[in-house]
C-alpha cells in the first residue's frame, strides 16, 4: 500500500453506509454518509473525485461486506479504477477490543477502519486486516453465484424432505415401508398423483402403472401396501401439506439439475476449475464450488493461506505443558465443505491417499482430522498445480 493516497473507509449498513477519509498521514478530509441507492453511490464519487482533483493521489477504500450488503458499491469503485480493500470482521473486532472506542456508532467505526488503514503501512496486526480484492476471471465469479445457489437449493431440499418424511411418518404409518428414500421420484409422482392421500389406496395396478416412474416392482410394493393403508384421522388436512411438500421437492429437483447443466458448461472455461477438476475423486459440483469461493490463486500470498482459507489448516492452541491445535474462524465454510466432500471421495482413488489416510487412522485421528490431513497435503498440490499450470498426475512406485 502506498504511503501518498487518499484512503477511505466504509462501514457498510444495510440501507445507509458511513464513511470517512483521510490521508495516509493520517490527516481526515471528510466524513459523511451515503444512502444504498444510485443517488448514494453518485454523491459518494462526486466527493471522492473532487478530493482527487484537490491533491492528485490514487485512491484506496477499505469496506466490510465485501459481496454481502457491500454490493453493487463494491464492484463500481473497482470500475471507477480505485484500489479496493475487504476487511476482515474478525480481526477488525479483535483490533476494537485491544483499542476500544468510547462508544459504538457507525462513525466510530468508519474511523476505526481509517485508523487500521493508516496504520497498515507499519502495524503487522492492521495490515492483516485488509486483503487487496484482485480480478477474478468472470466465469469463477459465475460459479460462485450458481453455486451458492445450488447449495440453498440443495439445503432447502432437505428440510422439505425431513419435513414430509416426519408428517407422513404420522398421518399414513406403513407407507414409507414401501421406500427407502422419501426422495425418490416414484414415490413422489405417487404421492401427487390424487388431490387426497386416502386415495392412493384406491388406484388400481393399471392407473399405478401410468404414474411416471412407476414401474411393475413399485407398483407390486404400492399394491401390497394398499389392503393395510391406515390414515391418522388429521390427514384431511395434513395430507394437503404433504402433496404440497412432495411436488416442491419435484421442483427444487428440477431447478437442481438445470443448475447442474448450466454449472458444468461454465466449469470447461475456467482453468481453475478444470485444474482442480483433473484430481481423482474431485467431481463437477465440488471443482466448480471450489473455483468459485477461491475465483483468484493470486488473492494468497502462499498455500499455508490457501490452506487456512480451505479450512484445511489448523491453528497452534498450545499453552505450557498442553499442546493442541483449535480451527481458525477465518475459513470459507462452502470452500471447507466442498473440499471434505472432495476429499473423502479422493482417497479410494489414489492407493498413496489412502495409504496416508489409513495411516492417519491408526495414528488415533478421527475421520474428519484425518481427512483435513490429507487435504492439507492435496493444497500443496493444488497451490503447484496451479503456479505451474499442470495437471494432477498419479506416480506408479517401480
Amino acid at each position: 500500500m502506498s504511503n501518498t493516497q487518499i484512503r477511505v473507509a466504509i462501514d457498510v449498513g444495510c440501507d445507509h453506509h458511513r464513511v470517512a477519509v483521510g490521508l495516509s498521514n493520517d490527516k481526515m478530509l471528510d466524513e459523511f454518509d451515503i444512502t444504498h441507492n444510485a443517488d448514494g453511490f453518485q454523491n459518494f464519487f462526486n466527493r471522492l473525485e473532487q478530493l482527487q482533483t484537490r491533491y492528485r493521489l490514487p485512491v484506496a477504500v477499505a469496506m466490510e461486506g465485501y459481496n454481502g450488503y457491500a454490493r453493487p458499491l463494491d464492484g463500481q469503485i473497482r470500475q471507477h479504477g480505485y484500489k479496493l480493500y475487504s476487511v476482515n470482521n474478525l480481526k477488525l473486532a479483535r483490533y476494537k477490543e485491544v483499542f476500544p472506542a468510547p462508544a459504538k456508532t457507525d462513525a466510530i467505526d468508519a474511523r476505526k477502519i481509517l485508523e487500521l488503514f493508516q496504520l497498515a503501512d507499519s502495524l503487522p496486526l492492521a495490515k492483516d486486516v485488509l486483503q487487496e480484492v484482485v480480478d477474478t476471471p468472470i466465469e469463477n465469479d459465475k460459479l460462485k453465484r450458481l453455486t451458492r445457489r445450488r447449495r440453498q437449493l440443495v439445503g432447502e431440499r432437505v428440510r422439505v424432505v425431513n419435513r414430509i418424511q416426519s408428517d407422513l411418518q404420522a398421518v399414513c404409518p406403513g407407507l414409507l415401508t414401501i421406500t427407502h428414500d422419501v426422495a425418490n421420484r416414484w414415490f413422489l409422482n405417487f404421492l401427487i398423483c390424487r388431490d387426497e392421500l386416502p386415495k392412493l389406496a384406491k388406484i388400481n395396478r393399471v392407473g399405478l402403472l401410468e404414474i411416471p416412474a412407476v414401474g411393475r416392482i413399485y407398483a407390486a410394493k404400492i399394491k401390497a401396501w394398499q389392503p393395510n393403508a391406515q390414515f391418522a384421522p388429521d390427514v384431511e388436512w395434513v395430507g394437503e401439506m404433504i402433496i404440497q411438500d412432495a411436488k416442491r421437492i419435484l421442483s427444487l429437483g428440477t431447478d437442481i439439475k438445470i443448475l447442474d447443466k448450466k454449472i458444468a458448461e461454465i466449469a470447461l472455461n475456467s482453468n481453475l476449475a478444470q485444474t482442480i477438476g483433473s484430481i481423482p475423486g474431485f467431481g463437477k459440483t465440488s471443482m466448480a464450488e471450489l473455483a468459485g469461493e477461491i475465483g483468484n490463486v493470486e488473492r494468497f500470498d502462499s498455500e499455508a493461506g490457501l490452506a487456512m482459507y480451505l479450512g484445511m489448516a489448523a491453528l497452534d492452541n498450545s499453552s505450557g505443558k498442553k499442546t493442541g491445535t483449535k480451527t481458525p474462524r477465518q475459513v470459507n465454510t462452502r470452500a471447507k465443505a466442498a473440499m471434505m466432500t472432495a476429499v473423502a471421495r479422493h482417497i479410494p482413488c489414489v492407493p498413496q491417499s489412502r495409504s496416508y489416510y489409513d495411516k492417519k487412522r491408526a495414528e488415533g485421528k478421527k475421520h474428519n482430522q484425518a481427512i483435513r490431513s490429507l487435504g492439507r497435503h492435496l493444497v500443496r498440490v493444488i497451490w503447484a498445480m496451479l503456479k505451474h499450470g499442470r495437471t494432477y498426475e498419479i506416480r506408479c512406485d517401480i
